[in-house]
């Protein structure tokens, strides 16, 4: 998205200053609309026609940066507005605006057509780094390794490094291999790659897959009213087993915190604020509870039992405030890799 900012120059020194920009029509114009605002510009633009609209609308998308002094110099009868405003901010969105306060629907979409167009298609490959790794591996898979090679070459390299190996080892060394010897793509190539990402894969990859899907609902399920969760699990479990099964295993829950190692145990203990512990522990079976209060040294312990029994009564709502509050933070701790969380997909793995 192109975006214009007048910066006023501060620099007395005529030889440090840098050379003045050369504005054709349209861009004056444009500035003129972005100095006079939304509403007076809306007027002003009514006595354009379709043409000249098109043309001021294509040069305020396009403006970039535009000094004071720029600014000063075409709309002198704007001076002491402009020094006192501090400046303008020209973009596809207030273009776009713009036009909409002035004209009908179907035209403000005829002049932006054209517009349009290359301004998204700057960013395809930002949003299709974004798009899930498993996601991006099914779809590169019935590609030709060059085909591969050339998107992953645009992708985030963080983005790549996770699907590579999801293409498997003799596909992954393939595409690698190209990588390395790739040369310029063609430019008839590349368009024709990214209009099939943008009606392939971006269109598609606002769907999520049934792994995605089971995590969500996992960590839905993880928020969820202890109480809420155990009156529909039988439910589940009879009407869809399979994907019940998926779900609860990717789950993590507040008892489960207790299969962590003593140490990350402590950690988590250490780093959560005021009485969010004691208040986790009134709401937590025996055995949880005995499992926390074992991760801790004796003066530790004797403090946490001691301030237990004095807090009174804790309503259930505040309690499953707490344990969330904890897992949350078991979480990101995790994400830190400064412990480990105990997941059940990952029982059976072997190092």
């Amino acid at each position: 998205m192109a975006v214009a900012n007048v910066q006023r120059t501060t620099s007395s020194d005529p030889a440090s200053q840098a050379p003045r920009r050369k504005l054709n029509g349209p861009q004056k114009a444009a500035i003129l609309f972005l100095c006079l605002g939304e509403k007076r510009g809306s007027a002003l633009m009514q006595q354009l026609d379709d043409d000249e609209i098109q043309r001021v609308t294509r040069a305020m998308s396009g403006l970039g940066s535009i000094s004071a002094e720029t600014v000063e110099q075409v709309l002198a009868d704007f001076v002491e507005g402009m020094t006192n405003g501090g400046g303008v901010v020209g973009s596809f969105a207030v273009a776009e605006n713009l036009l909409r306060s002035l004209l009908p629907g179907d035209q403000v979409e005829g002049i932006l057509k054209d517009i349009r167009g290359p301004l998204k298609e700057r960013d395809l490959w930002a949003r299709f780094s974004s798009l899930s790794e498993n996601v991006i591996a099914n779809y590169l898979k019935g590609e030709h390794e060059q085909t591969i090679a050339a998107i992953l070459t645009n992708v985030k390299t963080d983005v790549a490094a996770k699907v590579l190996p999801l293409l498997g080892p003799e596909k992954m060394n393939s595409v690698v291999e190209r990588m390395i010897r790739m040369e310029a793509v063609p430019h008839h190539m590349m368009r024709q790659i990214e209009e099939s990402l943008q009606s392939d894969i971006i269109n598609a990859g606002a769907q999520p897959t049934a792994a995605e899907q089971h995590q969500r609902m996992a960590d839905l399920f993880n928020k969820l009213d202890r109480g809420a969760f155990d009156a529909m699990a039988p439910a589940l479990e009879s009407s869809i087993p399979d994907s019940f099964s998926a779900i609860k295993a990717k789950m993590f829950t507040f008892e489960d915190l207790v299969k962590l190692e003593p140490m990350d145990l402590a950690r988590i203990m250490r780093g959560v604020p005021g009485n969010t512990l004691p208040t986790a522990l009134r709401g937590a079976s025996q055995d949880a509870r005995d499992a926390f209060l074992n991760a801790l040294p004796g003066r530790s312990r004797d403090m946490l039992v001691e301030e237990m029994e004095t807090m009174g009564p804790v309503r259930r709502r505040d309690v499953t405030s707490a344990q969330t509050l904890m897992l949350d933070y078991a979480r990101t701790l995790a994400e830190e890799d400064q412990i480990r969380l105990p997941l059940g997909d990952e029982d059976d793995e072997m190092y």
